[in-house]
């Protein structure tokens, strides 16, 4: 073992430089080109690099200190004698400049780190590693802490810059493939639906810009589809047919009136909530054209067989492009539905401005155990999305919650208009 001191390396025709953070503590291992401390000019912030591997034995600064060349930064117990010159590294490596040792020192050897300002960026060793785990030079990204530092939300906000969204058109940097699928066999091309081409800039922008959070809940509805399957006319003795969606969406109403937040968006000028008042749902129709969203406006006002009514009709609009577009604006929150194809749970992207977005799967049969006895329960899937900006996860929970009870067994009582 060797007791290496590290010093304060040439600064050039600056003096009394400030130390402005101290990027390590005393028992800790260190590898050689780690960042010691952060010095500040008033030119420039520069991190002073180990030129040694191994474990910090004391730290002669702190934080508010002025320092000048040669001043002890650390004494360090090292295994190794000596570090040879580095050599030049190539093809987009870091720049490092080569340290020279003098193998002729006495046991207490001192070693001066050089310091460069020109491309180096301050960030700490944890940021410098989230942003090359995401693929970005550290150097490209514009810091917005003070001296021009760069934080977690720089590399963040930088990744999603590299999307932008401009009139519906997506411009984004481009993955050059190593091989073009033809290299591997006949392939075919078509043209992007016109209907993907309008919402795909719409979903990407809801994605990379809103902090998606996703629970999943299962839903006993047992009792409402009995009573849904049993519905008769009353005059003529005819099964009246209501899809389970009509249920699920005067539900979804009746959680919004008791959680707003859901029944919300945020102002992208003021950052400032919008509550609405009223109660447009919007669902997704599966088109031969692609994905619609349309909305069924006020459904606080209908009961579930004009609510069902109202389902088809608005499809029936979609699939033959006679809706009028602005239905598709304006919405409280949005429903996708699954049931009628399959599936359990999944990830249903946020339909902004709107704040949250419902899943629904398939209902399933499910053995559990209900006091003593173990019965068959329907169960009902569901997804709920949300922006974590305005909901919390307490909150999400409390609303998948009640939506349960409102499709549960006293359905009847909770759907009452």
């Amino acid at each position: 073992m060797t007791l290496k001191k590290i010093l304060v390396p040439n600064m050039g025709d600056f003096k009394d430089v400030e130390v402005i953070e101290v990027l390590i503590k005393k028992g800790q291992t260190i590898k050689k080109n780690d960042s010691l401390i952060t010095l500040e000019s008033d030119k420039s912030s520069v991190e002073v690099p180990s030129t040694f591997e191994g474990v910090v034995q004391e730290v002669a600064v702190k934080v508010g200190d002025k320092v000048n060349e040669g001043d002890l930064i650390i004494n360090l117990e090292s295994k190794i004698e000596e570090i040879k010159a580095e050599k030049k590294e190539t093809a987009e490596k870091k720049e490092t400049k080569v340290i020279q040792v003098n193998p002729k020192k006495n046991e207490l050897e001192e070693e001066q780190p050089k310091m460069t300002s020109g491309n180096v960026k301050l960030a700490s060793p944890k940021v410098r590693k989230f942003a090359r785990e995401l693929g970005s030079n550290i150097v490209q990204i514009p810091g917005t802490q003070r001296s021009g530092r760069v934080s977690e939300n720089d590399v963040k906000n930088f990744i999603k810059s590299q999307v932008s969204v401009n009139k519906g058109q997506v411009e984004k940097k481009s993955f050059k493939d190593e091989y073009s699928p033809e290299e591997f066999g006949e392939i075919e091309i078509k043209d992007l639906p016109r209907v993907k081409k309008l919402s795909g800039p719409h979903l990407l922008r809801s994605w990379t810009e809103i902090p998606h959070v996703t629970q999943h809940e299962g839903i006993d509805i047992t009792e409402m589809e009995q009573f849904r399957s049993s519905l008769l006319d009353y005059y003529t003795g005819e099964k009246i047919s209501v899809t389970p969606l009509a249920f699920i969406t005067r539900a979804l109403v009746k959680t919004l009136e008791q959680f707003p937040n859901f029944n919300a968006s945020i102002d992208p000028n003021t950052n400032k909530i919008i509550y609405k008042k009223y109660f447009h749902i919007g669902f997704a129709v599966d088109t031969p054209h692609g994905l619609m969203v349309p909305k069924i406006r006020n459904v606080d006002q209908m009961g579930i067989k004009e609510i069902g009514e109202e389902l088809k009709k608005t499809s029936a609009l979609c699939r033959e492009l006679k809706i009028d577009k602005k239905e598709f604006f304006g919405g409280s929150m949005t429903i996708s539905s699954l049931g009628g194809i399959g599936g359990t749970y999944f990830t249903p992207i946020i339909n902004p401005p709107e704040v949250a977005i419902l899943g629904v799967g398939k209902s399933f049969d499910k053995l559990i155990k209900l006091k003593d006895n173990i019965v068959s329960r329907k169960i009902l899937p569901i997804s709920l999305s949300y922006d974590h900006r305005i909901i919390d996860g307490a909150e999400g929970a409390r609303f998948c919650v009640y939506l349960g009870e409102c499709l549960g067994k006293d359905f009847a009582f909770k759907l009452a208009v």
